[in-house]
């Protein structure tokens, strides 16, 4: 038996999962702006409102059937910040896996974008609707490591490593 939340996007799918393993994909920018700066996004909606370190993510959503992890990244960055994705190549950082079971995949992408300019897509509770992502920001990854989500930390190690190299 599969428990889900009553929580849907725009396009109608379900918005979480948490009893059984779901596949997410997802980008994350990053700039050399005095230094190495990556992108994260603050969730949105009621529940996310009060609650910041630790609950950052990468832009992100999950995998429909019959969709490659690639296009999913794309089509969810678009959805979520209005933003065109940018253009591969991209740096695969591989995938995480979140305390939910949740498998999120994700790839790296030098890109800059305007943080000002956010245009979120939205999902529904009841008859009101929310921003999948209330906000943006360019972070250090040392902020970023306290910021994000626990287990997104490691997409932060190895884009560092393989800007090192």
């Amino acid at each position: 038996m599969v428990m889900v939340m009553g929580v849907r996007s725009q396009k109608g799918h379900l918005a979480s999962v948490m009893s059984e393993s779901v596949r997410s994909a997802g980008l994350l920018p990053f700039r050399r702006h005095h230094g190495i700066e990556v992108l994260v996004a603050h969730p949105g909606g009621p529940y996310f409102a009060r609650r910041d370190n630790g609950w950052w993510s990468i832009v992100k959503g999950m995998v429909e059937q019959g969709e490659l992890d690639e296009a999913t990244a794309a089509r969810e960055f678009e959805e979520e910040t209005g933003w065109s994705a940018p253009p591969q190549p991209w740096i695969p950082l591989g995938d995480v896996a979140m305390k939910s079971r949740k498998i999120v995949i994700a790839w790296a992408v030098e890109a800059d974008y305007d943080i000002d300019t956010l245009v979120p897509g939205l999902f529904s509770i009841g008859h009101q609707k929310f921003p999948e992502i209330d906000r943006v920001q360019w972070m250090s990854p040392d902020l970023a490591r306290v910021k994000l989500n626990p287990a997104f930390g490691t997409f932060i190690d190895r884009l560092e490593q393989v800007l090192a190299t």
